[in-house]
């Protein structure tokens, strides 16, 4: 089986990439040099990694971040992380089958060497958007830098996505793709030499010292700044139903990470849990990948993501359930279908309304939580440190950089470079950027019916973004400058450049061409999907909503490389052109009405999946009285497993709700450090060659 990308519309697959053989449970495979064993193994079929120790339970990627250890594995006799572990020639990956023995060690072959030192102005944790922000900012008055960042990569999760961002043209690269803007804020950094990136380097703790502690190569180095940045980003949220722990539920990080980064399919039939931005933008990703979205479902009356996200989706074919939520995923060792059901005005499950789909992949989509732990812990020893992006608040990339950039100010002026507070309308700016959606907007004031060629806006929601403005070289379509939440309007001339199509978003303009034919114009469409049509075929033309209109020839496909984008060119009569938007082309799904009464959120739901901590030991405990989280997890080993509490702790406080306790009884877990895992021999250097011992800040 090879589950591996071919084709992509976006990302370019052709590079050429060692081939390495390794075997899994004695089977010999193959892999690419320099990828994960999970991605690996995923590309070959493999989807079980090992079974839990409590219940024997089957277990697999779950965060594809190296911050749980639901991915492990026996390589060459030794547990590691699928996820965060490289796989090499000759490799043998056996499952973990409960605990791994632990081999006996003789004392006397440890060799204890001082932990190095390192001292610099300014400590950046983190190398996502609002982190390379910063870094640029500050790097302009030549201050020594540190940026690490946990990935191989600098970007965070930019380097995940496919699609061109929204917001501002001249403050956040509005109208780039994710993948381009993290390349141009990585290549921006290279130029200044006080600047040290440090990649796949993990900061594991903050200490009262007012030192940092990372960890690159397998060798720890404490970092002393005179300040630090914490651009720590976000973590997604889980939600808690029966079935939520089997291999093929995980959010959206760890299905971007195979997908759009490894070019593995992470699914053949994939149902999406949320109806935010990250919902319903992984689901394009998985159809620009070939994967059939067989639905999504929020649990809202409507989505919360920008509608012309919504859109995108709806229009190709993809049904969205609103006031409906997962009751149930259901598979023996991994996923074979979810259940859903409708929920009343309290967001309780109606039974009865229960739907059925077959998929092998449920992507959560719920929400996501500052990664601030860090940060906390700095502001506790009084160390002089600064928060942004997701770390800060949950907001869009585009707010994450211009945070960097405020934050970068309040640095500077903190180490005495700079005097003057941050101006008070980058403030408003970042307000702009980080908005959320907004009002619809359903009169359309355009006058065209004189023109022979036009653009139509097919976006009606006050959102932040105004690339099409910006590149129209006729100045025809209008965003009031000092307010980009404004819906675009046209009003003006069109010379059919086909800019503000190609530059869009949220794939929401096409072009009216009459000039050939008054009656039957072509309409041109944005395309971002690999065509499984061609020129002279009929295909089905839709509204803004996805709602059918008629079937159309396709009468050219002009192919934009450099915009990565194609244009369709469909030949229509002149009474419906300015109502089509795109094409569809994914079926509905139909699905499977389910008769049996399923509990919601029967006692056998797990609350903490390191430890397998189940929904019933909680309620047990919460009604005998526990409000401090600390002896809860004294008793139920609640939060004690590898991940550090970091998926649980939120869906906890959630459970202490639906009990009916007052969360101002309850007493939060303490965060114990260290904040991540970290080998015992990556502090005294155990097996670690000698070349590796000398630090690589030695050359700074």
């Amino acid at each position: 089986m090879n589950l591996r990308i071919e084709e992509h519309p976006i990302i370019d697959v052709k590079k050429e990439r060692k081939i390495v053989e390794f075997y899994f449970e004695g089977k010999k495979m193959k892999g690419l040099d320099g990828e994960v064993i999970s991605s690996a193994l995923f590309a070959n079929g493999i989807r079980v990694f090992g079974y839990h120790k409590k219940d024997n339970s089957p277990q697999g990627l779950f965060c594809a971040n190296g911050q749980c250890a639901q991915c492990s594995v026996v390589c060459d006799g030794r547990v590691v992380k699928a996820c965060i572990t490289k796989i090499k020639e000759g490799m043998y990956i056996e499952t973990l089958k409960g605990v791994a023995k632990l081999k006996n060690i003789d004392d006397n072959k440890f060799d204890f060497t001082s932990i190095q030192e390192i001292e610099t102005d300014v400590l950046i944790v983190g190398g996502g958007p609002s982190g390379m922000s910063a870094c640029d900012e500050i790097a302009k008055f030549n201050l020594d830098v540190i940026l690490v960042d946990d990935k191989d990569r600098f970007g965070g999760k930019l380097v995940l996505q496919t699609h061109k961002f929204f917001g501002s043209v001249d403050d956040c690269y509005a109208g780039t793709r994710g993948i381009d803007i993290a390349e141009k804020l990585y290549l921006n950094l290279l130029k200044y030499p006080s600047v040290k990136l440090m990649s796949e380097t993990i900061c594991f703790g903050v200490f009262a010292d007012k030192k940092i502690g990372v960890i690159r190569d397998g060798v720890c180095y404490l970092i002393k700044p005179k300040v630090v940045i914490f651009a720590t980003g976000a973590r997604e949220k889980m939600l808690s139903f029966e079935g939520n722990t089997l291999p093929g539920v995980y959010g959206a990080g760890a299905f971007q990470t195979l997908l759009n980064r490894d070019l593995v399919k992470p699914a053949e039939r994939l149902f999406v849990v949320g109806g935010g931005n990250v919902g319903l933008i992984t689901a394009y990703h998985a159809i620009q990948a070939g994967i059939k979205v067989v639905g999504v479902c929020e649990i809202a009356d409507r989505c919360g993501g920008y509608k012309v996200h919504q859109d995108k989706i709806k229009r190709l074919g993809v049904k969205i359930f609103t006031k409906h939520t997962v009751l149930k995923v259901e598979g023996k060792d991994q996923v074979e279908r979810i259940i859903i059901c409708e929920v009343d005005s309290s967001f309780k499950p109606i039974m009865g309304s229960e739907k059925v789909f077959d998929v092998d992949t449920v992507l959560i989509a719920s929400g996501l939580s500052p990664v601030n732990e860090l940060y906390l812990e700095a502001e506790r020893f009084n160390i002089p440190a600064f928060i942004c992006g997701d770390a800060e608040e949950i907001a869009e990339a585009s707010a994450a950089m211009f945070s960097g950039k405020i934050c970068a100010h309040k640095v500077l002026k903190e180490l005495g470079f700079i005097t003057k507070d941050v101006p008070k309308f980058w403030f408003e700016k970042l307000n702009v950027l980080k908005s959320k959606p907004g009002k619809i907007v359903e009169g359309n004031k355009e006058k065209k019916s004189e023109l022979r060629i036009y653009p139509v806006l097919h976006c009606k929601q006050e959102i932040p973004c105004n690339p099409c403005a910006t590149v129209c070289p006729k100045k025809s379509i209008k965003i009031n400058p000092n307010n980009i939440m404004e819906v675009p309007v046209f009003d003006g001339d069109c010379i059919g450049c086909f800019k503000c199509l190609l530059i869009c978003p949220g794939l929401a303009i096409t072009i009216v061409d009459k000039r050939r034919d008054w009656q039957n114009p072509i309409v041109w469409i944005p395309f971002e999907i690999t065509p499984s049509f061609k020129k002279g075929d009929r295909v089905i033309g839709v509204d803004i909503d996805g709602n059918f209109i008629g079937d159309f020839e396709v009468v050219d496909i002009k192919n934009f490389s450099a915009e990565k984008t194609r244009v369709i060119g469909l030949k229509v009569n002149k009474e419906v052109c300015d109502q089509i938007a795109s094409i569809r082309i994914l079926d509905n799904e139909a699905f499977k009405n389910y008769s049996i009464n399923i509990p919601y959120m029967s006692d056998d739901v797990i609350i903490c999946r390191c430890e397998r901590v189940t929904l019933g030991e909680i309620r047990k405990w919460i009604k005998k009285g526990v409000r401090d989280l600390n002896q809860l997890k004294a008793i139920t080993r609640f939060g004690m497993g590898a991940c550090g509490s970091k998926t649980c702790s939120q869906i906890i406080l959630n459970v202490l709700k639906s009990e009916g306790v007052d969360i101002r009884e309850v007493r939060e877990l303490t965060k114990r450090p260290l904040f991540i895992e970290v080998e015992f021999e990556s502090f005294c250097l155990k097996n670690v060659e000698d070349e590796k011992k000398t630090s690589n800040f030695s050359n700074f």
